[in-house]
Formats: C-alpha cells, structure tokens, sequence
C-alpha cells in the first residue's frame, strides 16, 4: 500500500469513530481510483456503512468529506457523487510521496514473504528447434518468475525437458537412414535444426509409405499402423528403453546437438532456468504412487488390469493412470514428476505455464493430487495461454512450417537496425554499440509484444507493429527511457542534482500530479501481477507510465524555470519515472537503453 492510501485510510478510520462513534478496520475498506470524469484521485463508497452513519448516501458522503477536509492534512477538496466520496490529495501530499519514493532503493518491491513457488516452463521436444509458440511460454515462465519474487516470494525456474519417445525416435531413424553421417560442424547447420530437418523428413517419408500403402489397398488407418518407418521407429523406442548400447549412444549424441543449439537459443532470449529435469530420467516415476492410490481407494482397477481414477464427480470423466500391461501413461510420470518436485524444492505454489489445450490434463493431474492427499496440491496452478498465429496461419512442426524462433529474433534485430537507422537514432553510436541497441530494441519489442495480451487470450503476432516507436509497444517505452536519460545527463552537466527542499514545491502542474500518482501505482500493479500470474498488468502499467511522462514533457520545461527547488523537482520525477520504467520493464525480461 502506497503512503497516500495508508495515510487516507487512517484518517477515514478517525471520521468513522469522531463521527458515527463506530470502531472502522483500515483492512475492511478499499479505496477505489476515482473516475476520470470526476474531480479527485481517491473514491470511497459509503454504501456498506449506511447502518453506521444513520443518514443517506449523500448525506454520510458529505459528513466524512467535511471532516477529512477539516482535519486531514492531505485531503485538499471533495465532491459526493450519490454514495460515491471522492478526494483531492493536496498538492504537499504528493509532493512528500515522491521524495519518499525517490529515496527508496527498491521501490516496488516487497518484502520476503516465506512463501515457495516453482515456475514450470519452455519444456521442448528434443526433435526440434524452438518457435514462435515456445518464445510466447518462456517470456510468460520468465516473467512470471521475476513478478513473483519481485512480490517477495522465493522463487526457482525449472525447465522439463521431454527428450524421449516415439517423436524423438522418429528424428532419430530418420538421420540414421538418410543422415549420412552429417553433424552440425559438417553441415553448419545449428544442432537443434539440424535435428528438426529429420523430423520433418520422417514425416515426409511417412506420408509417402502410407499413400503406397493406401493404393495397395489398404484401409488409411491401416497403412499408418503398418507403414514400416513407423514400425522401425516403434521399435527403436523398445530398443532404447530396453538400453540398447548403439540406439542409446545414437540418442545422447543427437539430444547433445539438439541442447547445445537450445543455449544459443536461450542466451538469445535472455532466459535461464535454475534446474533442468529429463523425461529420460522420469518417465518411470508414478508407478509406486498408482499402488498407493489403488491401496488408499483413489484409483480402481478394471478387467483387463489397467489402473483408472474415476473423476465423474468432477466431470473430468473416468482417466487411465497405468495400463493392464503394467506401461506408463503420460499422467503416470507426471504424478510421480510432481512428487519428485516438491522433495526437491518444498513449495507452496508449482505453476506450469503450458497452452490451453492441455487445461483438461492438468485439471485431471490437479483433482488426482488433490485425491491422493498431498498438501501441496492446493498450489498447483496451470498457468494456461492462447496459441500465438501468424498473419499467414497456423504452424506445423511435423510439416516444416513451424516460424523458427532463431530465425524470427534474427528478424526483429534486422528491422530495428532499419527502423533506427532511417529515424536516424544512433549517431555518435560505435558499431558495437548499434548492434547492442539494435537487439536490445528487436528483442524488446518481441517480448513486449506476446507480453502485453493477457495469457488466456488467444494472439496474432504482427512483428512489423511490434516494433514502431510509437504507441503501445516495447520501444516506445524504451526510447521514453532513453529521453529521460538524456535529460539526466543533462542535469549532470549543469550539477543540478535531485535533492529538492519539499517545503520550497508550492504548486504543482497537474502533469506532474498525474505522474506522481501513476507512480504510487506501482507496488498495487506487481501485487495484482503477482496474483493473477499475467505479466500484461505491468505491460499495460509500463506504458501508462511512459504516455504519462510524455505528456508532462510536451507540457512542463524541465530546465527553463527560475526556482532552482522546482528544477531539482521535475529532474528527481524524471530520474524516479526512468528507474521505475527501468524496473517495470526488467520484470518482463525487456532492457532499456540509455541512449537511442
């Protein structure tokens, strides 16, 4: 809670007590934003306590409003819209915020709170190279996690890797029939798609198995059973998972190009994870926890020995957890994944940011937790998120038609080279330093782009808008940045620095006010991230926060200003809305430049 709100919720506690003898908790009320097309910052509705006050909405708006405004050092004015009580702060009020905010070295951030959270994200296929939908997951995992602990919690980012099965078995038979030795040195071609090249050459290869197959006769459904690249890839599979020495070494060599192109990839993006679990070393989990589950009553065994969870009661139907034969199902190892987890990191909340068209797996996964009787399973959250398209459709890794996340990064860096250097922003700029603006300004505009939707929506991801310097997008905030920078190196020149006599600030420019409002703001804006695991909040906060200073600096001169307390002023506002634009943006995982 900002100092304003502490301070005005006191003052409303003392009202209620001198005026309606009535014992108000400063925690039972909330105070609203007042709308816009009314005067004041601050609204309390006063509908709840007409009990309290014995007079009508209007009349008990008016009492509290006269006493505030008599008594209150920082309630200036007031007006009653029907049950609706809206304050002005007086001006010294905002001006002593800011100075308390300025002083702060961590403004927004809170305190450690004690509470665990494992973030689950990224989680690729080893037959592949990361796309476009992989970069909208680890923007989200990685943004998530810094809101997290920015809200004070202690927080671990984990990666789980699915690096076995009958997909990466396809990649693999694939480069042993038509591979012909050729490694990423040979070919220079990154590991990650090289290995991906495969995949798609499996299918294709497939495709044209099944259609001889279908013209021989065969039923469609058939010719894809029966077709023999699948059959050979089925058996590689029993083959690895029986440890066969050749198909094993073939796998760890493979999954070691494919790894080695993923931190390329990685380091691009700026992501990092502080544990990476292997399916390879979990898939077999779960198998004991189904014995417990069938001991405790959770789970039930059919006639033909398969193992079921019966979720009716949930409307999440009847779930196979382990079949007749004794295999494994994917929710097998998942519910042995979630014990292995939380002995490794024993937390309160596990968020696995995965699409939405798993929501009824982790719905199932969650209610079988839940049913089993671990005490975690109440923090088990699936951070669920629409698919991300592009302009030209839907993507298909199988098919070759997947928008390569190298590739597209490469893309955005490219357009914000032309971007700027036809705004004609980097003169003065070495080489070294271009190059650097011009990724920091490609890779901004990308996050900030899949960032600023909320997750549960559904996307189109245009990179040409994503990257224009003017309306909501990531380097308009950026170059807001870099301008209030300028600004400060000005200020340096001249030595003004931003130590102002707050006593000496008289009067305020209602830009100004706006702006130290907007900046009280921020610490409610993580709080509310945090809470709804949506990184689109400081998004949409970030650039609020930037349209605002803009609309101060067209309206407010910085230095020409005879009062030398009033410059000191404006600069230590400048220097405040740069480094909480500064922090805003970090939580997204975005840089800001100092100069464009």
């Amino acid at each position: 809670m900002n100092l304003i709100d502490k301070q005005l919720k006191e003052e409303i506690v003392k009202a209620f007590k001198t005026l309606f003898d009535f014992e108000l908790n400063a925690s039972d009320f909330e105070l609203q934003p007042t709308r816009k097309e009314f005067e004041g910052t601050h609204t309390l509705v006063v509908f709840p306590y007409l009990r309290q006050t014995k007079k009508g909405p209007e009349q008990s708006g008016e009492a509290i409003g006269e006493y505030l405004k008599e008594h209150s050092p920082i309630v200036s004015a007031y007006n009653v819209v029907k049950g609706f009580l809206n304050l002005s702060i007086a001006e010294s009020a905002w001006v002593n915020v800011l100075q308390a905010i300025a002083a702060e070295t961590s403004f927004g951030q809170y305190a450690p709170t004690g509470e665990k959270v494992m973030v689950e994200f990224s989680s690729p296929n080893t037959n592949k190279p990361l796309h476009l939908g992989h970069l909208r997951n680890n923007f989200l995992g990685d943004s998530v996690s810094k809101i997290l602990a920015a809200r004070g919690h202690e927080v671990r980012k984990v990666n789980l890797v699915n690096d076995r099965g009958i997909h990466i078995c396809k990649s693999m038979l694939a480069y042993e029939k038509f591979g012909e030795g050729e490694t990423p040195e040979s070919t220079g071609i990154k590991g990650d798609k090289l290995i991906g090249n495969y995949y798609v050459k499996f299918d294709q290869e497939y495709k044209k198995e099944i259609e001889q197959l279908v013209a021989d006769g065969k039923s469609e459904e058939d010719a894809k059973k029966q077709a023999p690249l699948m059959l050979e890839a089925q058996a590689m599979l029993k083959k690895w998972e029986d440890g066969d020495e050749a198909t094993v070494a073939l796998w760890k060599k493979m999954n070691g190009w494919v790894y080695e192109g993923f931190d390329i990839s990685y380091a691009t993006m700026g992501i990092s994870f502080d544990k990476v679990y292997h399916e390879s070393d979990t898939y077999l989990l779960g198998k004991d926890i189904i014995q417990e589950g069938l001991d405790k009553g959770v789970f039930f065994k059919k006639d033909d020995n398969s193992v079921w969870a019966d979720l009716m009661s949930e409307k999440l139907d009847e779930k196979l957890v382990l079949r007749g034969d004794g295999t494994s199902v994917y929710i097998t190892q998942d519910i042995g994944t979630c014990d292995l987890k939380h002995n490794d990191f024993s937390f309160n909340k596990s968020v696995y940011v995965v699409g939405n068209e798993q929501d009824y797996h982790f719905k199932v996964l969650f209610s079988i937790m839940d049913k089993l009787g671990r005490d975690y399973a109440k923090g088990l959250y699936h951070l669920s998120y629409g698919m991300v398209d592009l302009p030209s459709g839907k993507m298909k890794s199988r098919e070759g038609t997947v928008v390569d996340a190298d590739d597209l990064m490469q893309e955005m860096f490219d357009t914000a080279r032309k971007q700027t250097e036809e705004l004609g922003k980097i003169e003065g700029m070495t080489d070294e330093q271009a190059d650097e603006l011009f990724r920091t300004l490609g890779l901004g505009a990308l996050k900030y782009f899949l960032l600023k939707v909320d997750p549960k929506k559904r996307m189109l991801f245009n990179p040409q808008e994503s990257i224009e310097f003017q309306g909501n997008t990531g380097p308009f905030i950026q170059y807001t940045h870099a301008r209030i920078s300028a600004i400060l190196r000005r200020a340096n020149s001249l030595e003004i620095d931003q130590n102002f006599d707050a006593s000496k600030v008289t009067s305020l420019h209602p830009r100004a006010l706006d702006l130290i409002h907007k900046l009280t703001e921020y610490p409610k804006i993580i709080d509310l991230a945090a809470g709804d695991y949506s990184p689109a909040l400081v998004a949409g906060y970030a650039y609020e926060l930037a349209k605002t200073y803009n609309g101060f600096y067209q309206e407010v001169p910085i230095f020409n200003e005879d009062d030398k307390d009033v410059v000191k002023f404006r600069i230590s506002l400048s220097a405040t809305v740069a480094n909480t634009i500064k922090s805003a943006m970090s939580l997204l995982g975005i840089h800001v430049p100092e100069r464009m």
